[in-house]
């Protein structure tokens, strides 16, 4: 268990100081807030520090207050351009900090999830990572001939904001966080696993969910290539209309492979269904059926791609939930070609970030050429994919990743790669005898979530609603590591299913009796 350097007597010490603070009258922290506009801060331009009153905090470009108690608000710039802001409440603070993540290409404060930290009690901050998000989704025009500004987005701007945070708490509480936290989805688990490899004194524990941290092999061989697959003529791309019909076939091939059906398919990677089955008869195209040159789109976005030596850039996604709401007709196709969450994103990255140039052309990438520049060029910056998590281990840190089995947008294999990678650095030492022992000291201090049926941070067939968080509290304070989270579907305000979430490579398994829409009837397993 670990402590701030501020609270090197325990745990009790801790407390009490945090206490002794939030024990001033309202009015004593209300004047504590409005001082902390004079706050000094390295190469930091305190903008506003403010009281927010109960339920009546209105995010910027919304127009609904968010339901949250009263909190102190304090906005702010970071040398040279990075934009964030600290939430402190004014009564009830746990005595913790949690930094939130961004998604997409960010830009914008993170203000919703601030407010489920706050409402937890949490001290918590969020950064646009440096610049304005753009008019469209995945805008990186920004990038170009900044790259300070790429910098800032791929780590600097999360690590000085954490700095940044924690001298904020300390001004307004005379107290530091006994434990600072980090939670993030998409582009905030490659913010996430960022930190631990970059950073590891940031954070005690880090919650990374479907994370893009192999960003720039992402951006190729996940959003180009599959962007390629719909786009390599007008034939390739599929219409959302036919998006049931395939997610139907996928299911009748494989949804009971687990004994069960239910709409989710446990292991993806087990579904043998041939894309080919679905192809339309006597060449009549119908919203049933796929054509040759859409059945090989589909297969090309399930294959991934290889480079000239055969090496897996990326790997594809996997059979399951292609006709969710949000999911492949959001990602994969669009309402209409180029419109994809994919394209927008790839061909956005690589015009900008890598070759800057407003006539490039995204039919035109070499996936061998190209790709080596793009690394040379903005690896180090965005990339978060070093298996060496050793420093952020040997602090205390804990690490939770956690995917969406049915994920349109990042393929849930790479994250099992990146956690076998780290299994494989930690068997390569010569202190280990095994991989099994590698890979039970690895869970020690991280473990990862495989989660059936749900896309991209949330949504699919699956149950996608679970308190990560709780659980990393739990390990963190207490040394009690999860070994499985609950997770629930929540339809209006009823939970239709829950199911156990297992560590990988344990699979959840309905034990025969009961409804198997109850996580009770289920137990974890690692398949043999």
């Amino acid at each position: 268990m670990r402590k701030d350097s501020h609270c090197l007597l325990g745990v009790l010490l801790c407390t009490v100081i945090s206490n002794s603070a939030l024990g001033q009258s309202r009015s004593d922290m209300i004047e504590r807030c409005a001082q902390l506009a004079d706050l000094d801060l390295p190469d930091t331009t305190v903008t506003a520090a403010s009281l927010e009153a109960t339920d009546q905090f209105v995010p910027p470009g919304e127009e609904a207050a968010l339901r949250l108690p009263d909190f102190c608000r304090l906005e702010g710039v970071i040398s040279p351009t990075v934009g964030f802001e600290v939430w402190l409440p004014i009564a009830g603070w746990n005595g913790k900090l949690q930094l939130v993540g961004n998604g997409g290409m960010a830009g914008t404060i993170s203000y919703r999830a601030m407010g489920r930290a706050l409402a937890r009690g949490y001290a918590t901050a969020s950064t646009d990572t440096g610049h304005r998000a753009g008019p469209v989704p995945f805008d990186a025009s920004w990038a170009s001939g900044r790259m300070d500004l790429i910098e800032d987005f791929g780590h600097r701007a999360l690590h000085v904001t954490t700095e940044r945070a924690k001298s904020v708490v300390r001004a307004f509480y005379a107290a530091a966080p006994q434990y600072s936290y980090f939670v993030g989805c998409s582009k905030g688990g490659q913010q996430g696993l960022m930190e631990a490899q970059r950073y590891p004194d940031d954070f005690d524990g880090i919650i990374a969910g479907n994370p893009a941290n192999d960003w720039t092999r992402f951006y190729a061989g996940g959003h180009l290539w599959y962007s390629l697959a719909m786009l390599e003529d007008e034939e390739s791309w599929i219409p959302p209309a036919k998006l049931r019909a395939l997610g139907e076939a996928v299911n009748n091939a494989c949804d009971a492979d687990d004994g069960i059906r239910d709409g989710i398919l446990m292991n993806p990677q087990a579904c043998d269904f041939q894309p080919a089955s679905l192809s339309c008869e006597g060449g009549n195209d119908r919203n049933s059926c796929l054509t040759p040159k859409q059945v090989r789109a589909v297969e090309s976005i399930w294959s991934g791609v290889r480079n000239t030596g055969g090496e897996l850039i990326f790997p594809g996604l996997v059979p399951g939930g292609e006709a969710a709401p949000g999911g492949w007709s959001t990602w994969v196709t669009g309402a209409a070609p180029y419109q994809s969450l994919h394209w927008r994103g790839g061909e956005g990255f690589f015009r900008w970030f890598v070759f800057d140039d407003a006539d490039w052309d995204f039919r035109s990438f070499d996936f061998d050429s190209d790709l080596e520049f793009a690394l040379g060029k903005v690896g180090s910056a965005v990339d978060a994919n070093d298996p060496d998590l050793s420093a952020f281990r040997d602090r205390g840190g804990k690490l939770l990743v956690y995917h969406g089995w049915s994920d349109p947008d990042i393929s849930p294999l790479a994250s099992i790669d990146y956690f076998s990678r780290v299994v494989d650095l930690s068997a390569s030492r010569a202190d280990t005898s095994s991989r099994e022992q590698a890979e039970s000291e690895t869970k020690d201090y991280f473990r990862l979530f495989m989660v059936p049926g749900m896309g991209h941070c949330a949504g699919g067939p699956g149950p996608d609603r679970f308190d990560a968080l709780n659980a990393l509290e739990n390990w963190v304070e207490n040394d009690v590591p999860p070994d499985s989270i609950i997770a629930r579907k929540i339809e209006g305000d009823q939970v239709i299913r829950s199911r156990p979430l297992c560590v990988y490579p344990a699979v959840a398994r309905y034990d025969g009796s009961g409804s198997t829409d109850e996580a009770a009837n289920f137990y974890c397993a690692v398949p043999e």
